[in-house]
């Protein structure tokens, strides 16, 4: 087992814990990283708004606003800012999982002087972060960002740079061309004794006089620790009673350091904020906010069967996709990224992703149907790429008329459903002409099941009937969807389910899929309207196959409405509308250690257990504006139970939630509040089913893969139920060779070490992800549960040199001194951007000046750059990114001494008067 796995079961406790915030205070991890985070992204937004030509000027300092503000013009209307929120509660979450599964690792937290190997995670955690976001794989990319920016903030808590009197980030650290200088040697002493165990400042006076960097030693298991060394310090810490005793870490925030603690958070904030400019440099504006979830609306995305009797579906499914595109076109509901897989027998995809819509109809067009003859196909495959291709929360339909042929994946897409918490719904059109070879392999109750345990729809109609039934399409790829209740009843009885409708709810549309049934449905006032109304005082009635829709009408929606429903067979329910009132959601689980918190669980929440889930709630004014009265979880299938949960709020919209007794079988969480803004109620529904385990799978990744080399993955399984053989399963959706232990023989209580191997090919593209998804279950199959991993191949980077640039020529003698008589007259730079010792450029882009840059290669390694601009912008900077992500600034300006500024400056751009100079971060 390794040292971060076997962290997992233990339970340490005390006062030490990372940037831990004390009283009102603010500096831990999360919030270091919100500040950062939050501060770049309207940064860029202002850039992206200015370039665009519209204002940035967002309503107020919460996400919601600044989403709003962000996506400008396009942006009327209800827009969400769940999807961005989601983005940094991953980050937030992997940052503070080091801290679970790297406990004792020294690099990882810069304890025991691991400077070379601290700066080592953070430049291979860096190049991973831009070689995903090249390949658009965002989520991989804002995991890896979290991790890393949890070891450079902290260097600054746990080493002495702030007592050396910088206040200034640590360049080198994200810099590979730039040595680590003035490390203390491993014999030299750094502390001393502080008996008490906390003193203002314990670091020798010749270290601070010298300027040696060092840090505190940690001992978890062990108080050993070189001679004259400082320790970390805290509980935790076993070296902070060996002599030297007490710590130098800076984490909390003490009398006695106040003006370290706060040194060091406002330095890991600036060092965060470096790396973060660093990576939107590599990335480029656009690429930087699809990272961070900024977006229009949801992704559309299209699993298709192409096989021989498909021809009328793939014809509806392209009239479908060009509908949305033409229809929603300029609109806030504008998709914001589309996705095509096809399918057939045996081949599968490959996946389209583009965020082109005229891409999208061409790709589109190309589909036809051929092949397939008599046999289930490949669905559940196309699915898995779609699923683990696509962002979390997106919109996939489905369109077949045939079973799948490989059910043996069902396992795996539930549990990828139910870790991207993406809504799966398909469109079944089962044909005559094709004749099944098994009825017991698979049916189309399996569509069924998966569409329910996702949130989705599972609607069944002839081909002739299918372009009506396409409408639902439309209807959830709308920016702010949410769901206000659903519910599921096999076999089907006579019931009556309530739901309230806030003000904030826009376009509330209600869906049931089910035959043979009649419902009525009534609003606040008491007025009805049955399903014989096609069109009546309180909606649209529409009905095709085996799916009901109605739309409400959109006066007088607010209040407590109720729908009795009445059959015996099969039917699902499902209300949602358009809202920004809404909510996302972790299972978590509290570990102990030196630095506890709360870890994100990966799987399913254990049986027997008390669980904890931490929400994210978002108003039409941010968090404030909405007050949480419950948290319960939901049975949405059979007997309906509801279990409330006890609500801790932690602040900036943070909902911890803890339960004691989970329900049995599928659940949901439903949540109800009060909307400040309109002070009206509201509801809401998250839309994935979850159920618990009593079976416990853990796996940590620490780094990425290279193309063609081994890597090896340590996996614990437990169970709390009956021991014995439990079979172990693992796919990974870029079929890469495998090897792991097909079972393993488990005692109750204990965890059970075990290894699989995976091994990309040697020709993988640096930036290709991974979604790897692994299985145990017991004997009988009654009781499993899964862990669901993003890895990442990343070449081994060799190329650590920045592009440089050298000016040809300057033309600005025709500029004015006077800047106000600048109008009719322009200057011309010319400069050469050389990456001779590297990879190639890859891109330039101009990053200040309203000028024109163009630019032409002039060999492998040089191009040559050209900016012309009218003598009123007298400053331009622009910025060349070689093929690995490397970054250089190139920075000009004509600014006449004596004369004002054509533009606003901070002081020390002056100091590059009539200068050029090509350099990395400043």
């Amino acid at each position: 087992m390794s040292v971060g796995l076997a962290l997992l079961v233990l339970a340490f406790t005390g006062p030490t814990l990372a940037f831990v915030p004390i009283s009102n205070g603010t500096s831990n991890h999360v919030s270091i990283t919100r500040t950062a985070l939050l501060q770049k992204v309207t940064e860029t937004c202002r850039a992206v708004a200015e370039a665009a030509g519209y204002e940035f000027k967002p309503t107020g300092p919460s996400p919601e606003e600044l989403v709003q503000a962000c996506l400008g013009p396009k942006a009327t209307g209800q827009v969400s800012s769940a999807k961005f929120l989601a983005a940094l509660q991953e980050i937030y979450n992997q940052n503070q999982m080091v801290d679970r599964d790297f406990t004792n690792s020294a690099p990882h937290h810069f304890n025991s002087e691991a400077f070379l190997q601290g700066r080592g995670l953070i430049l291979d955690g860096m190049a991973a972060i831009k070689a995903n976001i090249r390949n658009d794989n965002f989520q991989a990319a804002r995991e890896m960002l979290g991790r890393v920016l949890h070891t450079l903030q902290d260097f600054y808590s746990h080493s002495n740079w702030v007592e050396l009197g910088y206040q200034e980030p640590y360049l080198n650290l994200i810099r590979p061309d730039l040595p680590l200088e003035n490390l203390a040697e491993y014999n030299t002493p750094t502390c001393s004794d502080c008996a008490r165990g906390t003193c203002p400042n314990p670091i020798l006076p010749n270290i601070l006089r010298e300027k040696k960097l060092t840090s505190g030693y940690m001992g978890i298991f062990s108080a050993a620790k070189p001679k004259g060394k400082c320790s970390h310090g805290g509980s935790g810490d076993l070296t902070s009673k060996t002599v030297p005793r007490g710590g130098i870490n800076k984490d909390e925030r003490r009398s006695d350091n106040v003006a370290f603690h706060n040194a060091a958070v406002s330095t890991a904030t600036d060092a965060s904020l470096q790396l973060l400019e660093d990576i939107r440099l590599a990335a480029g504006d656009d690429a930087f906010l699809r990272m961070m979830g900024i977006a229009r609306s949801s992704v559309v995305c299209f699993v298709i069967d192409t096989t021989g009797s498909m021809s009328d579906d793939i014809e509806e499914a392209r009239a479908s996709v060009n509908n949305i595109i033409d229809s929603k076109k300029g609109t806030q509901d504008e998709p914001s990224e589309y996705i095509l897989v096809p399918f057939n027998d045996p081949e599968f995809g490959p996946m389209t992703r583009t965020t082109d819509p005229d891409t999208m109809k061409k790709e589109i067009s190309k589909l036809s149907a051929a092949g397939g003859g008599d046999i289930p196909e490949m669905c559940l495959s196309g699915l898995q790429l779609a699923l683990t291709g696509a962002p979390s929360y997106s919109q996939i339909y489905v369109f077949t008329d045939a079973t799948a042929k490989d059910i043996s994946l069902k396992d795996t897409i539930v549990a990828l459903i139910r870790s991207t918490k993406s809504t799966v719904s398909y469109f079944m059109t089962a044909s005559s002409r094709r004749r099944r070879r098994s009825t017991t392999a698979a049916t189309f109750e399996d569509y069924r099941d998966l569409a329910l345990a996702s949130g989705g729809q599972a609607i069944q109609v002839s081909k002739r009937q299918l372009p009506e039934a396409t409408d639902i399409i439309l209807d959830t790829s709308t920016s702010a969807l949410v769901t206000v209740l659903q519910r599921a009843r096999n076999p089907g009885k006579q019931e009556t389910f309530p739901f309230m409708l806030d003000e904030s709810l826009k376009n509330v549309t209600i869906y049931i899929t089910g035959t043979s049934l009649t419902f009525t449905l009534t609003n606040p006032a008491g007025v009805e309207q049955s399903d014989r109304e096609g069109s009546g005082k309180l909606g649209t009635v529409h009905t095709v196959g085996n799916l009901w829709r109605i739309r409400l009408n959109t006066a007088n929606q607010t209040g407590s409405w109720q729908i009795n429903i009445n059959t015996n067979q099969p039917y699902t329910l499902k209300i949602t509308g358009q809202s920004i009132i809404t909510f996302i959601y972790d299972f978590v689980l509290h570990f102990g250690g030196p630095h506890p918190g709360y870890a994100v669980l990966t799987g399913r929440p254990q049986a027997g257990q008390p669980a904890s889930l931490m929400l994210t709630v978002m108003g039409r004014k941010g968090p404030s504006s909405v007050t949480v009265e419950n948290v319960s979880l939901v049975r949405v299938s059979g007997a309906e139970t509801v279990t409330n949960g006890t609500v801790a709020d932690m602040g900036n919209g943070e909902i911890l939630v803890t339960v004691a007794v989970v329900p049995e079988g599928e659940f949901v969480i439903a949540l109800k509040g009060l909307d400040k803004v309109s002070n009206s109620e509201f509801q809401r529904q998250s839309t994935t089913q979850m159920s618990i385990s009593k079976v416990n799978i853990q796996a940590v990744v620490d780094n990425s893969l290279e193309p063609g080399k081994v890597f090896n993955l340590n996996f614990t399984v437990m169970t709390e139920g009956l021991g014995g053989q439990y079979s172990i399963s693992a796919r990974n959706d870029k079929s890469f060779a495998m090897s792991f232990p097909k079972s393993l023989a488990l005692e109750t209580g204990q965890y059970t070490n075990a290894t699989l191997t995976i091994t990309p090919p040697a020709n993988t593209p640096s930036g290709t992800d991974i979604t790897l998804t692994m299985d145990a279950k017991s004997a009988n199959g009654a009781d499993s549960n899964y862990v669901v991993l993003k890895m990442s191949v990343v070449s081994k980077i060799t190329d650590f040199v920045q592009p440089t640039c050298t000016v040809i020529s300057v033309l600005a003698d025709d500029c004015p001194k006077d800047v106000s008589k600048c109008r009719p007259f322009r200057w011309e730079l010319s400069a050469n951007l050389t990456d001779g010792n590297g990879t190639g450029i890859e891109t330039i882009s101009l990053r200040q000046g309203n000028g024109t840059l163009s630019y032409i290669s002039l060999n492998d390694t040089t191009i040559q750059a050209r900016y012309n601009a009218s003598c009123c912008s007298q400053i331009v900077e622009f910025v060349a990114v070689d093929k690995v992500g490397n970054v250089g600034k190139c920075y000009h300006s004509i600014v006449r001494s004596g004369g004002p500024p054509a533009l606003s400056l901070s002081l020390p751009l002056w100091l590059c008067l009539l200068v050029s100079a090509f350099a990395g971060l400043k």
